[in-house]
């Protein structure tokens, strides 16, 4: 990828692949099917209300990046679209369905991959699904990269990297100069009262072992 896509894009890349798997009667997409399938509520995070001159701009942008193609079925005149990501990237069908739910609903752990992609291919078991992702992470450039662990989670997370670098968390990425006035007067009143108690708890201790010399 020589410049990252944006969220538009990436949306209707997703929603494109989605829909030729779970409703090839259908596929491929006219505009309005392809505005629909981007703003649905199911299965995508988060849920976008993109209007039609926005898929339109999205369009226009991927099929000069060859990742989208404008065609005609025989039985209409009306122009309907198709991806192109899995023929242009050589991905099979399993490295497919991975993109595909990464980008539709963002970074998930494995087991949440699993689940999730059982609609669009069938993975042998959850060590099939973790070999797939680290495959798409040795491809030179990467297309997913695995995140670092969040405070109190015992699984990774993996996220693709069509738009560039990942965000990193609201949670992990706050410092101090983020937060309010007020909110660093409790944390720092907050250690106060610790290193108070913790001096306290010494006084006793040293009191304490002074009556056993």
């Amino acid at each position: 990828m020589n410049e990252p896509l944006d969220a538009a894009q990436v949306r209707v890349i997703g929603a494109l692949i989605e829909k030729e798997i779970t409703t090839p009667d259908n596929s491929p997409l006219t505009l309005n099917s392809l505005v629909s399938a981007c703003n649905q509520t199911s299965n995508r995070e988060p849920v976008m209300a993109l209007t039609d001159d926005d898929v339109m701009h999205a369009v226009e942008a991927l099929r000069k990046r060859s990742l989208v193609r404008a065609v005609q079925r025989s039985d209409s005149r009306t122009t309907r679209y198709r991806h192109l990501m899995a023929e242009g990237m050589g991905l099979d069908a399993g490295e497919q369905a991975v993109m595909c739910v990464l980008m539709l609903r963002g970074p998930q752990t494995p087991g949440e991959l699993n689940t999730r992609t059982a609609r669009l291919h069938q993975f042998a078991d959850l060590a099939t699904l973790e070999r797939t992702l680290e495959l798409l992470t040795l491809r030179n450039p990467p297309i997913v990269a695995r995140l670092s662990r969040r405070p109190g989670q015992k699984e990774v997370r993996y996220a693709h990297l069509l738009s560039g670098e990942p965000a990193p968390d609201s949670a992990e990425s706050v410092t101090l100069s983020d937060l309010p006035p007020s909110r660093i007067e409790m944390l720092e009143q907050s250690v106060d009262s610790l290193r108070a108690e913790i001096a306290e708890l010494r006084g006793r201790f040293e009191e304490f072992r002074k009556e056993f010399q």
